[in-house]
């Protein structure tokens, strides 16, 4: 099979346009077929700021009202998503910005209401891998922000990485896929104040001994739960680190296998 790199990028890089310049530059570089998929959060947070609308967040997951939904929309869609595509056209990567909503890409259902109503929040359901792939045998590079669409006229707020991970266990029907998580630590640390302690490697075995001797917690846990989630689904590898794992010459980062 062909093989097909899933890039994802967080906010801190999107805030910072020396950052993201030099990323750009990398996914660029990157040879063969590739899909970015990007959130802007803290761009969403600023704006919403400025606007007077107050951001709600409960365990780092946004609450999404009506006023959050427009500002989301118009940030992620437009401003973040527009300028990474911008950017990437001048590096002559022919990209294409898409939510979930264009050619039916990806269709969430509403989070269903239980302890907390995260309001407009979406569950990813289904991904149109044939559509996706279109562009790709097009010679477009699919660049995704983090909305998707219900298939009844609304949009959804929904996590990037989520998204990162269907999207390509959808695309691994047809493509020997990796996910590369972009983020500003190496990997995954052994020790959290130690930036140089990369576990170079996981895999389920090596996963279970992180987790019995706590090195995996907090935030790292769902991050990891969701990898081998897409791992089982079909996707070859995931890789976890710095923008420099892009490069050839950087070795220094987490990859995940099953």
């Amino acid at each position: 099979m062909e093989k097909l790199s899933i890039v994802k990028i967080g906010g801190n890089i999107i805030e910072d346009e020396a950052s993201l310049n030099a990323f750009l530059k990398l996914f660029s570089n990157l040879e063969g077929k590739k899909i970015l998929v990007h959130g802007g959060g803290k761009r969403a947070t600023h704006i919403a700021s400025k606007l007077g609308i107050e951001s709600n967040m409960v365990n780092g997951r946004r609450i999404t009202d009506a006023d959050t939904l427009e500002v989301i929309t118009m940030v992620y869609g437009g401003l973040v998503n527009k300028n990474v595509v911008a950017k990437l056209q001048a590096l002559h990567t022919n990209a294409i910005g898409l939510t979930g909503a264009d050619i039916n890409a990806i269709q969430s259902e509403k989070r269903p209401v239980k302890e907390i109503d995260f309001g407009f929040v979406g569950d990813v359901k289904a991904v149109a891998h044939k559509s996706i792939d279109k562009l790709i045998q097009a010679d477009f590079t699919p660049v995704f922000c983090a909305i998707t669409h219900d298939g009844n006229g609304q949009l959804l707020n929904t996590n990037a990485d989520t998204i990162t991970s269907q999207v390509a266990v959808g695309m691994s029907n047809l493509y020997e896929t990796s996910i590369y998580y972009c983020f500003e630590l190496n990997g995954v640390l052994m020790d959290f104040n130690d930036k140089n302690s990369v576990v170079k490697h996981i895999d389920s075995k090596i996963y279970q001994e992180l987790l019995n001797d706590g090195i995996v917690a907090d935030g790292m846990l769902p991050k990891l739960e969701n990898c081998f989630d897409a791992l089982r689904g079909g996707v070859h590898n995931i890789n976890m680190g710095n923008t420099s794992m892009l490069t050839q010459e950087n070795d220094n980062f987490t990859k995940i296998t099953l």
